[in-house]
């Protein structure tokens, strides 16, 4: 679609974009988060990593964004130049050649950047915490759930988003039982947060002797990546409650010997967290503060778009269990989703990461 612009109103779409960011309030939070890094004791922190997650997300927006402004008048000396040599009966075919190359990469760069648009909720710009789950259905459903990580992580890869696998339970036989990513990325909540929900496979089955048609699921889950400066959730110490354990996992020395695993209680929400991946019970703690935070910070982004959506007379939203889209390679091949209606017969490309077609029809939502 972006490709249909002239060159003008692409030069003007491009400058729209960049009028509507807030440039100085990105440069002013990239600005703290630098300052935090200056600290005598930053790296003491068990927040160090996600507070340099989130200052490399900003810088390189910012950086997309100056680069933009450094297209736009490269594109403009460069037609500048060619009605020059026009006039004079010059070469031009130099200039040409380089009007078109900065041009195809500004087409790039407003083609990411022009979602921004549709992006606008709290949230929207953070990176996220992906974490897919095999639904009942023993090994056929973890093997759909390995299939699902792969498509997932191809569809990363494609982006150049960065991403760091957390944590992973494997299958007995084949697949996952869950795995859980960080992707550190500006804007990746936004574009995939309309991702959760179910995933429903229907194939012909590879473990089972008779080969019958199988259906299988896998749920996805998607909680914004929170910087560890981020205020817009308060939690209130009446309202938490601990419970203390000792680990079960791998840890240290300290597995099995002291409570180092926390269990955390919000009592207005009714949500429960678990950690036990730091070695000590006061890490724990914070990661489990922070987890407790995503969850909260997800189901506030969630009142926040169904009651946008009950305005406009729209009920779209996806939730957990919410099935979403359908994977079909046996009788026939289809992917179509349950929402926006976009569909594509080329399966294949799809669980290989092809996925721009509906992500992107579902941020348009």
């Amino acid at each position: 679609m972006q490709d249909e612009l002239t060159l003008s109103e692409l030069t003007t779409k491009a400058r729209a974009l960049l009028q509507d960011q807030n440039l100085g309030q990105l440069e002013l939070s990239r600005h703290q988060l630098e300052q935090q890094t200056l600290e005598k004791d930053f790296w003491e922190h068990s927040t160090a990593q996600a507070v340099m997650q989130e200052l490399s997300s900003l810088t390189q927006l910012q950086q997309q964004f100056a680069t933009v402004q450094q297209l736009l008048d490269d594109i403009q000396d460069l037609e500048h130049l060619i009605d020059e040599t026009q006039q004079s009966d010059g070469d031009q075919a130099g200039f040409i050649e380089e009007l078109n190359k900065q041009e195809h990469i500004l087409r790039k760069l407003v083609s990411n950047l022009e979602y921004t648009q549709y992006l606008s909720g709290e949230y929207d710009k953070l990176g996220c915490v992906f974490s897919i789950h095999s639904g009942q259905g023993g090994t056929e459903a973890m093997d759909w759930a390995e299939m699902v990580r792969r498509m997932y992580e191809r569809y990363f890869e494609k982006k150049e988003w960065s991403f760091q696998l957390i944590s992973e339970t494997r299958g007995e036989e084949a697949g996952i039982k869950q795995a859980e990513y960080e992707v550190k990325a500006p804007y990746a909540y936004g574009f995939l947060k309309h991702e959760r929900g179910t995933h429903r496979l229907v194939r012909l089955s590879p473990f089972n002797a008779d080969n019958l048609r199988q259906t299988s699921f896998a749920l996805v889950e998607v909680l914004p990546l929170l910087p560890p400066t981020d205020d817009s959730i308060e939690l209130k110490d009446e309202d938490l409650e601990w419970k203390f354990s000792r680990s079960s996992g791998a840890g240290g020395q300290n597995v099995n010997k002291v409570n180092t695993a926390v269990e955390l209680h919000h009592t207005p929400s009714g949500v429960v967290v678990r950690c036990q991946e730091e070695r000590s019970q006061s890490q724990n703690k914070e990661r489990a503060l922070h987890k407790l935070k995503r969850i909260l910070a997800q189901k506030k982004a969630d009142e926040q778009e169904l009651k946008l959506q009950t305005e406009k007379g729209e009920h779209t939203q996806a939730s957990w269990g919410t099935q979403i889209r359908n994977y079909v390679l046996h009788p026939y091949k289809l992917v179509k989703d349950t929402r926006t209606g976009v569909e594509s017969t080329q399966a294949e490309q799809v669980l290989d990461g092809d996925l721009d077609a509906f992500i992107d029809a579902a941020v348009r939502l």
